[in-house]
């Protein structure tokens, strides 16, 4: 259907987050389940793959022998947590610095943040940003047994 007024539209609730612990026994929550993400940057599922890797990685060999124990699970956490906090800390820069310039009052121009223009004339900048953004603090690589890798 079409938008017709503003009635029609929903606000976007934005969240930053994260559970204090990950795991009880028998439950595992990665991904959105235990960290909230900004959309800024578009970097939550690349999280949540990762995540999910990690966990796959820490405990594919231990589900073949039965469940695994809550300090087994725990170790997802400890693997994961840096690069969730840091890139949290990084979408709230974003958010406090861009988002916040463009919601200012006023009517003026737009100019992007220093940093961001620098980031913008300097080509092998732009690949750091671009590989950060793609692959996060702590790129995750299958390497599981079990899963062949």
């Amino acid at each position: 259907s079409d938008v017709k007024s503003w009635d029609d539209m929903k606000l976007l609730t934005v969240a930053i987050n994260r559970l204090h612990k990950w795991a009880l026994p028998g439950l595992l929550c990665i991904g959105d389940a235990a960290h909230a993400m900004s959309p800024m940057g578009g970097v939550g599922v690349n999280l949540a793959v990762q995540d999910a890797v990690a966990t796959a990685n820490l405990l594919a060999a231990k589900l073949q022998r039965g469940a695994p124990t809550e300090s087994e699970l725990d170790a997802v956490q400890a693997r994961r947590e840096f690069p969730v906090k840091m890139t949290q800390r990084m979408q709230v820069i974003g958010q406090d610095n861009i988002v916040a310039m463009a919601l200012k009052p006023g009517g003026q121009p737009l100019k992007a943040p220093l940093p961001l223009r620098i980031v913008t004339a300097v080509p092998w900048l732009q690949g750091i940003t671009a590989r950060f953004l793609g692959l996060g603090v702590r790129p995750e690589h299958v390497h599981s047994p079990v899963a062949g890798g």
